[in-house]
């Protein structure tokens, strides 16, 4: 389910596809000798889209982040991308951080300590875009001007990205959206599928885990998928009083630790991941030391995960499981029974339940 948007609301691009077009336009100058007015790339769902570029050099290209109708802290940002060949053969791109663009110094992001913060979709555009101009070697480095100051607004630091922005996105394209028309589609949906006699829906917090969902219950009415975002907590409310009598809840590891300490509204700017919580689980389900001390080692939750999951111990992800389940039934009130599935980080597996 997409989320609800009032008519005229513009939709916007992605740092990630603005870094695109910047590497794109960059390396063309490089072959070139000319950096071009405008450039296209492809979206990750296929779709081909053209930009405007600035040139500030013979491989020096800036494209100008447009988020459309979405409060977003990145838009105006000058996405500038600076191109050189590292080899006559063809290869890899080399991505870099320059100023303005975070580096990752923590743990749990999916992305290696010291790595430029550039998501893995955002590095597979860049990559499409890059061989668009031909078979070489290119290393490219990234900055914003004032992105130190943009990342002030998000919630970088807390998670050991420094020095500037992160560049995101996994569709490219930028939703803007009313949060109060987001809930009430949520809503709607529920009672939708609770009008129909529905006895159970499925929850998911993203188009990821809802599309593992869709894996997990093929044979199920398509009413009954509901992306609830961050309103976990509203869903299952409505949920009783529409007389639906099973939830599941689909889910990563962070929304899934933030249900397990009670926390129904999962924003990141509202809550954060309580690494006590995680600790909890892996005292009671008995794990070693490494899984413990990954507990509380950075503020994500993701890197708890991939400690237990490299240890062979999913056993503390079950409790989490277990207990986010008994946080749902409490929230609403007992009148419905929940199962919380935890799915990994790409959406394609199982990996604990409870």
């Amino acid at each position: 389910m997409s989320p609800t948007r009032p008519p005229g609301l513009r939709t916007g691009w992605t740092t990630g596809t603005c870094a695109s077009a910047a590497a794109k336009a960059a390396a063309i100058g490089l072959v070139t000798g000319s950096v071009p007015s405008d450039v296209e790339v492809a979206l990750p769902g296929g779709r081909r889209v053209r930009f405007p570029v600035e040139a500030e050099g013979p491989a020096c290209a800036v494209v100008v982040k447009d988020a459309g109708d979405d409060p977003d802290c990145t838009d105006g940002a000058r996405m500038t991308a600076t191109a050189r060949l590292t080899s006559s053969s063809p290869g890899p791109p080399l991505l870099l951080a320059g100023e303005g663009v975070g580096t990752v110094t923590k743990p749990g992001l999916g992305l290696p300590v010291g790595a430029p913060a550039i998501n893995p979709v955002p590095r597979r555009m860049i990559t499409t875009a890059l061989e668009e101009v031909g078979s070489h070697s290119f290393e490219v480095t990234f900055s914003v001007p004032g992105g130190e100051d943009m990342a002030v607004k998000t919630t970088n630091a807390r998670l050991g990205i420094v020095g500037g922005i992160s560049i995101l996105g996994t569709t490219g394209i930028v939703r803007p959206f009313s949060t109060a028309a987001y809930r009430a589609s949520v809503v709607q949906q529920i009672d939708v599928a609770g009008a129909l006699g529905q006895p159970m829906v499925v929850l998911a917090t993203g188009s990821r885990s809802e599309q593992a969902a869709m894996r997990l219950f093929p044979g199920l009415d398509q009413v009954c998928f509901v992306e609830v975002g961050d309103y976990t907590g509203v869903a299952l409310r409505r949920a009783a009083r529409a007389g639906v009598a099973r939830v599941v809840l689909v889910a990563m590891a962070g929304k899934i630790t933030k249900l397990a300490a009670g926390v129904m509204m999962t924003h990141f700017h509202r809550s954060k991941v309580d690494g006590e919580v995680m600790a909890g689980a892996a005292r009671s389900a008995g794990s070693g030391q490494g899984i413990l001390r990954a507990a509380t080692a950075t503020a994500t939750a993701r890197h708890f995960y991939e400690a237990c999951v490299a240890a062979g111990d999913t056993r503390p992800l079950d409790v989490l499981c277990h207990r986010a389940a008994g946080a749902c039934r409490d929230h609403a009130g007992g009148q419905v029974e929940v199962e919380v599935v935890m799915v990994d980080f790409e959406g394609d597996e199982v990996v604990a339940r409870g």
